[in-house]
């Protein structure tokens, strides 16, 4: 009775924000899967079309909408250029919810969120062991990139994958909670893909907080933020995830909570409060106090710190250095100056603007395992951006990204690194 009430409510929310689209077609001319299908029902305007279809219908196909719904990055370009203001991505998480909650899970999906990311400690073992044994399955494919590829019959294939890290991140940092000169003191949250396989990101977050004077409080078992099962419409992981993270940081003396993820920024902030009608009076509380603190670790630098000079540099002639801007937060979070501003205070480097820096790499986590055809498509066009700039050095703020980046760099094997705008500011420091 309870999952056909909340679900009635997402219904009811879906009926009300649908009737704001004017079926203008601005959505069309940002949509990067639009731009590689030219299909109508790959577009904002023509999913929302669909929905409008699916709540008269009364779900007399639930399944082929759930098939077009999945057909879109969740990346924010239409929300972010529609006159109207209509909610985009909060209309296709809500509409993949009611579904999933009217059809239920694949069963791979099932295994994947409710048994495996539900429960962080089985996610990590699993991991670590699957640390131990790619090497049967991979070889290595760019030693620059840090890319494998399969050796025989790979399901991923023909991807160039960043492998899994041999020792995460929490497992070298551990717990921490120590306070700082500045009198500052944030939560670190750090996110799966950092925390198991970009474990040098964490890293460099703790030595830029530490060089700004910034106390850490890091609680080493950490879970996801929840984003691959909510874009799935699995809200029972969904809540599960968010009420454990918020035990995890349950302490009320800390000024901020940063992340190196663009993508768990996001969610944080965005999409916590908005699917929160399962927790406690309680737990809102707590869960609107950490999503209001939460910012992008650029941010809380530029923002909250002096951002103290780095006092070395790489040496030799500044190398040419770009920036990718994540969808989740540009977009979503008004968030570019800040990274570029990290980006410069190595002077190491020569920043360069590549073209249609805010272009969609084409990663959208689930997205790129269901549609890699188009994923990559439309990542061949932001690989082509980033070789045009000339740069040896691409930077961005979204570990996700990274990974989609590094794919199609390799695979066309160019000799261009992939690095995250915190590690490019704290291999400059001491």
């Amino acid at each position: 009775m309870h999952d056909m009430k909340r679900l009635a409510a997402l219904f009811k929310d879906l009926e009300d924000q649908l009737v704001v689209c004017m079926r203008c077609g601005m959505c069309q001319a940002v949509c990067p899967v639009f731009a590689e299908t030219g299909r109508e029902a790959d577009v904002a305007r023509g999913k929302l079309a669909l929905l409008e279809g699916l709540l008269k219908e009364m779900f007399k196909d639930p399944g082929g909408v759930q098939d077009r719904l999945m057909r879109c990055l969740l990346c924010g370009s239409c929300a972010a250029n529609c006159p109207s203001g209509v909610k985009v991505l909060d209309i296709f998480l809500k509409a993949r919810a009611i579904l999933v909650g009217y059809i239920g899970l694949s069963p791979a999906k099932k295994i994947i969120f409710q048994g495996m990311l539900a429960h962080p400690k089985f996610f990590d073992s699993f991991v670590k062991l699957a640390s131990r044994v790619q090497g049967i399955f991979l070889k290595p494919a760019d030693e620059l990139l840090g890319t494998s590829c399969g050796r025989f019959f790979f399901p991923l294939a023909p991807r160039h994958i960043k492998t899994f890290a041999l020792h995460s991140f929490h497992s070298v940092a551990g717990d921490l909670d120590k306070n700082g000169a500045s009198g500052l003191k944030v939560g670190f949250f750090v996110g799966c893909v950092i925390d198991k396989i970009f474990p040098d990101i964490g890293h460099a977050v703790l030595r830029a907080l530490d060089y700004n004077g910034a106390g850490v409080f890091l609680p080493n078992d950490q879970g996801c933020c929840g984003i691959p099962a909510l874009s799935s419409g699995d809200l029972k992981t969904f809540h599960k995830l968010v009420r454990y993270n918020l035990a995890r940081f349950s302490r009320g003396d800390l000024d901020c909570i940063v992340t190196a993820c663009a993508t768990c920024t996001s969610t944080i902030t965005k999409l916590w409060p908005m699917f929160a009608e399962d927790l406690t009076g309680v737990e809102k509380s707590r869960m609107l106090e950490l999503a209001e603190k939460t910012m992008d670790i650029s941010q809380f630098l530029v923002e909250k710190t002096s951002l103290a000079a780095p006092v070395s540099s790489r040496g030799g002639d500044p190398a040419v250095l770009t920036y990718h801007d994540p969808c989740h937060l540009k977009k979503s979070l008004g968030i570019a100056a800040q990274p570029r501003k990290l980006l410069r205070a190595n002077t190491g480097y020569v920043f360069k603007e590549m073209s249609d820096a805010d272009l969609c790499c084409g990663c959208g986590g689930s997205f790129n395992l269901q549609h890699y055809g188009i994923s990559a498509a439309i990542g061949r066009r932001k690989r082509d951006s980033i070789v045009r700039s000339g740069c040896s050095t691409v930077a961005t703020s979204c570990p996700a990204c990274m990974l989609q980046i590094s794919d199609m760099l390799s695979q066309a094997g160019e000799r261009i690194q992939v690095k995250h705008a915190v590690e490019i500011y704290a291999d400059s420091l001491e």
